[in-house]
């Protein structure tokens, strides 16, 4: 009987042993699974590259200055207050006690004025300067300024690729105002559907574009821009499926090494559908003191010469593909020879997608 419950408590314990390390063997091993799943996921992120045409419309914060003119006041002379104390790339964002978001604002606030001494508040160089002039009292109540202001710009580029979390990024150079040529401070944008309606090709010493139908409604509305930098625009996409057909994703080269001189694509809608053309990559300058034109590039794609002569605006942003991999988009034509051009790193795009 003795034997019997010896025989007994030994079966138990081995039976337990077995019980408790063959759960923790499976553990272990499902632990590692995880780890290899995990570790798979956080790899270089996948991007789906783009290539379609879009409407750009940004608004700037404050009303930025083009210019001042001469005024005729009530006394037939004529003054120009503004000249000399407000520069061409000031951001108007106050006038008085009142906050200037917008040219209409703006307009609005001197049609109030009831007196020549004003406050006129600007943003120049991140920095806010109170300016103290005199408005001109043109008769009946009527004061003006004197300056010329703008507040939004509207365009036509190309998207270069979207996330996982529906943010994309585009172009691959900033939106820049056509008077002053500088960046424009933007505080909101949108992006709308576009068609392309007729192309002007490039020739030498004339750069061609792309010509497109832009209806600045809610019913076109993709997406919205939220950043405008020197290596392009960025924001959030809501309307995918309605931009993005093929949603094939592709890895981004990791480093510049990755990037060789030689055969590469570039995939646009100059055709009316999203193809990709051949290109040759002639240089690669990781020195290059803009980010946006570290890469050269030549256009050998005979259809595409045929179309559009090159490279024309309108295709900035447009990807560029080798080896599988999305390398970066194009930026710039040379202006004197259009099949010629540079392009932006896609890592130089990302640390903004990142920030």
């Amino acid at each position: 009987m003795r034997r019997y419950w010896y025989r007994r408590i030994l079966i138990m314990i081995l039976v337990f042993t077995i019980s408790v390390g063959g759960s923790w063997y499976l553990i272990e091993e499902s632990r590692a699974s995880l780890e290899k799943e995990v570790n798979a996921d956080t790899s270089d992120e996948l991007l789906i590259p783009g290539g379609m045409p879009v409407g750009i419309y940004l608004e700037t914060e404050g009303a930025l200055v083009l210019g001042t003119e001469k005024i005729e006041g009530e006394d037939g002379q004529e003054y120009e207050p503004a000249a000399d104390l407000v520069q061409e790339g000031d951001y108007i964002i106050g006038l008085d006690d009142e906050k200037i978001s917008n040219k209409s604002q703006l307009v609005e606030a001197v049609a109030a004025l009831d007196k020549e001494e004003v406050v006129l508040k600007v943003r120049r160089d991140e920095q806010e300067i109170a300016i103290r002039m005199k408005a001109v009292h043109c008769g009946r109540d009527e004061y003006k300024l004197g300056i010329w202001v703008r507040d939004n710009a509207q365009g036509l580029g190309t998207v270069t690729f979207l996330n996982a979390d529906s943010q994309f990024g585009a172009l691959g150079h900033g939106i820049r105002d056509t008077d002053t040529g500088q960046l424009l401070d933007a505080s909101d944008g949108l992006l709308y559907t576009t068609s392309i309606k007729d192309i002007k090709k490039g020739k030498d010493g004339t750069p061609g574009g792309m010509e497109g139908v832009i209806i600045y409604n809610n019913y076109n509305i993709l997406g919205s821009i939220n950043e405008n930098t020197e290596d392009g625009i960025y924001g959030t996409l809501d309307r995918v499926d309605t931009l993005f057909t093929d949603t094939r994703p592709l890895e981004p080269a990791g480093d510049e090494s990755e990037i060789q001189e030689g055969e590469a694509v570039i995939r646009c809608a100059v055709s009316g559908t999203v193809e990709d053309y051949k290109i040759r990559i002639t240089k690669v300058d990781r020195n290059a003191q803009e980010a946006n034109k570290k890469i050269m590039l030549e256009v050998t794609d005979e259809k595409l010469l045929e179309l559009t002569g090159g490279i024309v605006q309108g295709m900035s942003g447009s990807p560029i593909i080798q080896n599988g991999k999305l390398i970066g988009a194009v930026t710039h034509v040379f202006v004197n020879s259009p099949e010629e051009g540079y392009g932006i790193f896609i890592q130089d795009m990302l640390k903004h997608i990142e920030s």
